[in-house]
């Protein structure tokens, strides 16, 4: 992506703060239902306003939308892959295309979520991944990513099915992660709130 490019996507300066929901609340663990209606919509483009906003706010490097309590198979992303490369966008209806058995490499590295404030922890994801869907107007995307980005990619898409990447993980490091979730979310949420002052953003509906 060009140098010049801001440090916070357009769209952010238009966005509001929303709020970020947490493991165990109910959007965040069922398939969230495809766009069909939506395209080309001011409150599509409102809700991915919101988004960025909410993001950068929440130091992520990409949200989905049941991460703000909607419905919808919808996130957005700003995001370095290991080349130093950086990738920002929006995707809606995304799916991971499979790879096949030559293309298919496994790396492990520490995972976080906004949804899981605080905590990372190692997970093996695929190196690669290629990911299809819609732009906000209805125009087909495909995104290509390796390494961190390609994480991004597959972490995203995971929620939209209803999954957190700690469901990937077994019972007992699950267990350890929310636990310490629950030491720390306040202290993360604080700096939440911080961050928002530092970089003017504001609270829906305030």
């Amino acid at each position: 992506m060009d140098g010049d490019y801001p440090a916070r996507a357009p769209e952010a300066a238009r966005g509001q703060v929303l709020r970020v929901t947490v493991v165990g609340e109910e959007i965040l663990h069922r398939p969230c239902a495809p766009a069909r209606t939506e395209f080309g919509t001011p409150e599509l483009s409102r809700l991915i306003d919101d988004m960025f906003v909410t993001m950068y706010v929440a130091a992520g490097c990409g949200l989905a939308a049941n991460q703000v309590g909607v419905d919808l198979r919808l996130f957005v992303y700003d995001c370095f892959d290991d080349d130093g490369v950086r990738h920002v966008g929006h995707i809606l209806n995304p799916t991971v295309d499979p790879l096949g058995p030559r293309e298919r490499r496994l790396l492990d590295a520490h995972e976080g979520c906004l949804s899981v404030p605080g905590p990372t922890a190692g997970l093996h994801r695929e190196e690669k991944a290629v990911v299809r869907g819609q732009d906000k107007d209805g125009n087909e995307l495909v995104i290509e990513g390796t390494g961190y980005f390609a994480r991004c990619l597959l972490h995203e898409t995971d929620h939209l099915d209803g999954l957190l990447y700690i469901d990937r993980l077994a019972k007992r490091r699950r267990r350890s992660v929310l636990q310490e979730m629950a030491d720390v979310m306040e202290d993360v949420f604080a700096q939440r709130v911080e961050r928002a002052r530092e970089i003017g953003a504001t609270e829906k509906g305030k």
